[in-house]
């Protein structure tokens, strides 16, 4: 059964967000006040609506207190964003997410009951800095401020060898939780994941390692 989310709030943020979950599959009704914003997205989401969020019977009539995930992406009207949320939270939508743009709204956000507040300014000013220090690493995402999640490029010299081989708990103390490769099949060009490879499974060129462990231990290998 696909995922039904709402996104409300279409400038930049909650444009990319409606696209890309449409794009993953997901049922998604995108809301705005403005008729230019809900037409930009009208084309590829599930259903597009022009409406003001706080207003409750509004949400209803399109079926908001029905969806699995809330996002609230109005983060430049604070007041407007706080009391979206709440009205969320009575309409019985129990996964809320929503975006804050000071640390103060985020701490506003997260008393009133929302699951993640996303600060996207931050987050991507943070990534931006990742890539420029770690330039050897395609993702990454911190679990606290002592573990990471990277995704790495297969070394040259893991090529051929097995997971037993390289050894990456012996000798770097990080754990192996997935290999993605591309694969071509009928013609086409697909991702495939290997999730929890086994000891005798081997690195190929081309594969990207998905590794979690400490900070300290993934810079070993990350450089």
């Amino acid at each position: 059964m696909k995922k039904q989310i709402a996104v409300i709030g279409l400038g930049r943020f909650g444009y990319s967000l409606a696209k890309t979950l449409s794009e993953s599959g997901s049922e998604i009704i995108a809301i705005d006040r403005e008729e230019e914003k809900v037409k930009g997205v009208s084309d590829f989401v599930t259903y597009a609506v022009q409406l003001d969020a706080m207003d409750e019977k509004a949400l209803r009539s399109v079926g908001v207190q029905n969806v699995d995930t809330a996002i609230v992406s109005i983060g430049e009207k604070i007041e407007a964003s706080v009391l979206v949320v709440m009205i969320l939270k009575e309409m019985g939508i129990k996964n809320i997410l929503a975006k804050a743009v000071t640390s103060l709204h985020g701490r506003v956000l997260e008393n009133i009951g929302v699951q993640r507040v996303i600060y996207p300014e931050r987050d991507m000013g943070i990534r931006v800095a990742h890539s420029l220090i770690k330039p050897n690493v395609l993702e990454e995402l911190e679990l606290s401020q002592e573990y990471s999640i990277v995704e790495l490029p297969t070394p040259k010299e893991f090529v051929g060898r097995s997971v037993k081989e390289i050894q990456l708990r012996t000798k770097y103390g990080v754990n192996l939780i997935a290999v993605k490769r591309k694969v071509v099949e009928e013609g086409k060009t697909k991702e495939v994941w290997n999730v929890n490879p086994l000891p005798t499974d081997k690195m190929e060129e081309g594969d990207v390692l998905v590794l979690i462990g400490s900070n300290e231990n993934l810079a070993k290998l990350t450089g």
